[in-house]
C-alpha cells in the first residue's frame, strides 16, 4: 500500500515505550546488497530485546522484492521496523509483534564528502543496547543544533576515553597501513563487515578499545555505513587529521568498496 496508508493502532507499544527495532539496507544495481547479512542482524536484536520472530526470511525476501518492482525505481532502500506489537497495560509487549516494510528513495550524498572528507564532533554518551539496531535516536535527535552550529556532518560518540561510533555508522582509523577499528560497545554494521573482509588481503587489521586520544594520533579516519559507505572524516571538533585530506588509504577502500558494490558476484 501506499506509504501514507500504513497505519499502526495507537497502543503499539513501540510507540508508547519505544520498544521496538529496526534495520536498514539497499539495492545496488537493482540487486539486494548483502541482505542475509542485515537480515540476520535484524533478527538477532529482535532476539536480544526479546521480540518474537514469527517470520521466514524466504517470505520476507519475496514482499521485498515485490515493493522493489512495485517502486519502479532501479535502486531503493528498505526500512524493516519491528515493534513488540499491541499492549493491554502500556508495558507487556504482545506475543504478536508488528512489522512493517517501507521502501524509501535512496538518500543523495554530496560527492564532495568522498573527496574532501566531512567534519564531525565529539559527545559523551554510550548508546544503550549498542548491539540492538533500536528504534532510539533521542540522543541524536536532541544534539542536531549542535551539530549543524558546528558546521558538522555527523556525531561520534565517545565515553570516558573510549570511542565507540558514530549515530548511524561505525568508525575506522588508520596508523600508516595499521587498520584499527573499535570492537566493544558498537553496532556491528554489515559495511563495517565488508571493509573488513576487503581490508585484511591489503593492510594489517586490528579490531580492539580505540582511545580518544588515538584520533589526532591517526594517519586517516574514516566511517562506513550503508549510505555513508566509506567516508573520509578530515576534522574532528574543528581540528584536522593529519593534513586535513582524505587518506590514500582510505580512498583505496572506498574504491575497492565501489568496485563490490558495482559487482556483487565479487565474493567475501
Amino acid at each position: 500500500m501506499p506509504v501514507e496508508k500504513g497505519h499502526l493502532l495507537i497502543n503499539d507499544i513501540g510507540l508508547l515505550r519505544g520498544y521496538a527495532l529496526f534495520d536498514y539496507c539497499r539495492t545496488y544495481g537493482g540487486k539486494p546488497f548483502m541482505r542475509e547479512l542485515y537480515l540476520q542482524r535484524f533478527q538477532h536484536s529482535a532476539a536480544l530485546m526479546g521480540i518474537p520472530f514469527p517470520f521466514e526470511s524466504a517470505v520476507l525476501w519475496q514482499i521485498m522484492d515485490k515493493l522493489h518492482r512495485l517502486t519502479g525505481m532501479q535502486d531503493i532502500a528498505f526500512r524493516l521496523l519491528l515493534t513488540g506489537g499491541y499492549t493491554t497495560d502500556g508495558v507487556t509487549p504482545s506475543n504478536t509483534p508488528n512489522l512493517l516494510i517501507i521502501t524509501e528513495d535512496i538518500p543523495d550524498v554530496a560527492p564532495e564528502k568522498f573527496t574532501m572528507g566531512i567534519h564531525v564532533i565529539t559527545d559523551e554518551y554510550l548508546r544503550e543496547l549498542p548491539e540492538i539496531k533500536s528504534t532510539n535516536y533521542v540522543r541524536l535527535i536532541m544534539l542536531r543544533h549542535r551539530i549543524k552550529a558546528a558546521g558538522a556532518a555527523d556525531v561520534l560518540f565517545c565515553k570516558d576515553g573510549w570511542v565507540s561510533e558514530l549515530s548511524r555508522s561505525n568508525l575506522f582509523l588508520f596508523h600508516g597501513n595499521t587498520l584499527v577499528t573499535p570492537n566493544a560497545n558498537i553496532l556491528k554494521g554489515i559495511t563495517r563487515y565488508a571493509i573488513l573482509q576487503l581490508a585484511k588481503g591489503i593492510f594489517k587489521v586490528e579490531e580492539r578499545p580505540v582511545a580518544v586520544e588515538e584520533l589526532w594520533q591517526a594517519s586517516e579516519v574514516f566511517t562506513t555505513g550503508t549510505t555513508k559507505r566509506v567516508m573520509p572524516i578530515t576534522v574532528i571538533n574543528g581540528q584536522p587529521i593529519a593534513d586535513g585530506k582524505p587518506g590514500h588509504n582510505t580512498l583505496k577502500l572506498l574504491a575497492q568498496f565501489n568496485e563490490l558494490t558495482a559487482s556483487l558476484s565479487v565474493a567475501i
